[in-house]
């Protein structure tokens, strides 16, 4: 005898579930490919996006000694005073003046989005992301109950654009936050500076909030900038006034070779810093001390690190880009930033079934395009942030595929 309806709600209310915001997060497909590939003989992971490089040692050595010194308690919630001044010091060379009392220290990049959500969106907030777009970026606003919009780039003959005027069309008076990450992750688009001011003028008219996701922007392929120098993408931070609606993000992941350290920061309104320190206190509480120490000697010392490594990435950009034109089917342009190629070919229009097949048949781990967003069907993703030598054995393995198929 089956329960009655009301006995089956009761029974329901009462299951061990998740919020119904969380039930409904999409799983990370990357992950679904890498763990297809876990316990598989000679598999070449160019899925994940970090260098095959470890830390460099000046890095490992400042949180040793911290270590050593016992420096091992609590810090302020916004981070040490040194860090905070550190990075106060490098923002200010590379986009104009900002204070400390404008900066927060995060556990990680992806912690810092967060936080940045949580400081400016409610539940039923309207966002607008640009996308294909790392899928951690789309989801924390579902995780608190905003409603997303996205507005896709498109590729062609000069690869990935954004229309901006579709952009701003779906900037409207009750958008709460645009959510823009440049240079781009999948894509390596980046927003030009030309672009960033029409956008932000734009929110300035409508007080939308900017979230800027600029993990990415010492690894830029383009030249000189408004006097910054090689290697620093276009921001929104040379373009705003410091207390406006722009908080910008960024991380030691990518440039400084640290994605396992988990250490960022923010860059936001000082008015609103204090609020993001109470946040900090609710999350995380402190970024661990011996990491900031670390961080400290990243950005003191750390210049020429960056300066060889946006050069060897270059170099492999290049590398992967000629290789992969030479393959029948493949549609690849060179991207203007970040560590990844995003391409198209044979078989991609069923990018997640495509990725595990490669895992099974011949080795090869990419990223499917539909784990960045439905406008990301159709691609795949490949970090290049290793040797040449390492990416010639993966093109390989993909033309050993596509004979085949």
């Amino acid at each position: 005898m089956s329960m009655k309806p009301d006995t089956d709600a009761r029974l329901i209310a009462h299951l061990p579930l998740a919020r119904e915001s969380v039930r409904a997060l999409r799983a990370s497909q990357i992950r679904e490919v890498a763990n297809a590939g876990f316990g598989l003989p000679d598999v070449l992971p160019f899925w994940f996006g970090e260098s095959d490089r470890p830390t460099p040692a000046f890095i490992r050595e400042a949180a040793s000694q911290a270590l050593a010194e016992g420096d091992t308690f609590y810090s302020h919630n916004l981070g040490i005073a040194a860090l905070r001044e550190t990075i106060a010091a490098y923002v200010s060379r590379l986009h104009g003046e900002t204070t400390p009392a404008q900066i927060a220290v995060t556990s990680a990049g992806v912690n810092a989005l967060m936080l940045a959500a949580q400081l400016v969106v409610d539940a039923g907030s309207r966002v607008v992301a640009v996308t294909p777009l790392w899928p951690n970026l789309v989801e924390i606003p579902k995780i608190l109950g905003a409603e997303m919009q996205t507005v896709s780039l498109r590729f062609g003959a000069e690869g990935w654009a954004l229309d901006v005027d579709e952009l701003l069309a779906a900037l409207t008076a009750d958008t709460r936050a645009l959510l823009i990450n440049s240079p781009n992750n999948p894509t390596g688009w980046v927003m030009s500076a030309a672009d960033q001011r029409r956008v932000l003028d734009h929110c300035r008219s409508l007080g939308i909030w900017v979230i800027a996701d600029e993990v990415y922007e010492r690894l830029y392929y383009g030249g000189e900038g408004e006097g910054k120098g090689v290697g620093v993408a276009p921001s929104f931070l040379d373009h705003a006034r410091r207390d406006e609606r722009v908080i910008a993000v960024n991380s030691f992941s990518k440039a400084w070779l640290m994605t396992g350290w988990r250490l960022g920061w923010i860059v936001a309104p000082e008015v609103l810093v204090g609020e993001l320190g109470k946040l900090i206190e609710y999350n995380t509480s402190c970024a661990p001390v011996m990491v900031q120490r670390a961080g400290v000697a990243a950005i003191s010392e750390g210049e020429p690190l960056v300066s060889g490594l946006v050069a060897d990435m270059r170099q492999a950009r290049d590398h992967l880009v000629r290789q992969l034109s030479a393959l029948p089917g493949v549609q690849v342009k060179a991207p203007a930033g970040a560590m990844y190629v995003f391409f198209s070919l044979p078989g991609s229009e069923h990018s997640l079934a495509l990725c595990k097949a490669l895992v099974r048949e011949v080795g090869l781990g990419l990223a499917p395009g539909s784990a960045f967003g439905l406008e990301g069907e159709g691609f795949v993703r490949w970090c290049y942030a290793c040797e040449p030598a390492r990416l010639d054995q993966g093109v390989s393995r993909l033309a050993a595929y596509l004979s085949r198929s």
